[in-house]
């Protein structure tokens, strides 16, 4: 290939990656948030016997200074339980009375590696048939479940964490990402297309 011909090449293929960087550099934050991605007893779970322990894995190490993990029945009022214990990704919490039968909400707060708090909620039942139910229980009057936030002042929001897989909620491959793809993929055919038109003009302006 001819000198001529090298250089508009290499100009558009460095146009490409300056876009293509710019199209895909906002993405990469998001992948710092901290998830939960299982639960133990899962979420909607519900149980013959009722749990000593509740368990939260998430994607990241925990900081054991920064999380907390609490439990309240149908009524709002917080089940006593013992302090967080962290290990690697999971914190876990021990249950310091029997549970009777109805619903329990677990809340979370942890901070993520770029420093910023998620928190989120979610609910599990109790019916064990030889345990009596507790009167006010219902789910009507349960706290509605809420998903994890990224900000420290924002209410708690729905988490799908899930007995096995990881939850969906704070994926960064969201509906926002989608476009950003399509827009480069649109903007490398158009170099290309581009590309092939200047090698052709060239080659006919040289045979002429």
């Amino acid at each position: 290939m001819s000198r001529h011909l090298r250089r508009p090449l290499a100009a558009a293929l460095a146009a490409t990656l300056a876009a293509a960087t710019l199209l895909i550099g906002p993405v990469s934050p998001a992948y710092a948030h901290n998830v939960l991605s299982k639960a133990t007893p899962a979420q909607d779970a519900e149980l013959e016997k009722a749990p000593t322990r509740i368990t939260l894995q998430f994607l990241q190490n925990l900081n054991p200074s920064y999380t907390t993990i609490t439990l309240s029945d149908a009524d709002k009022q917080q089940v006593a339980t013992g302090e967080p214990e962290v290990s690697g990704t999971k914190g876990t919490i021990t249950v310091d009375s029997a549970l009777a039968n109805g619903v329990y909400t677990v809340a979370y707060r942890v901070v993520s590696k770029d420093g910023h708090p998620v928190q989120g909620s979610y609910q599990f039942t109790v019916a064990d048939p030889a345990a009596t139910a507790e009167p006010s229980s219902s789910p009507a009057a349960s706290e509605p479940t809420l998903t994890p936030s990224a900000s420290p002042s924002a209410e708690p929001a729905a988490t799908n964490p899930a007995a096995a897989s990881p939850a969906a909620g704070s994926s960064s491959d969201g509906p926002g990402t989608m476009p950003l793809l399509a827009g480069g993929g649109v903007l490398l055919a158009l170099t290309a297309a581009a590309v092939v038109f200047l090698i052709r003009r060239r080659r006919s302006g040289a045979a002429g």
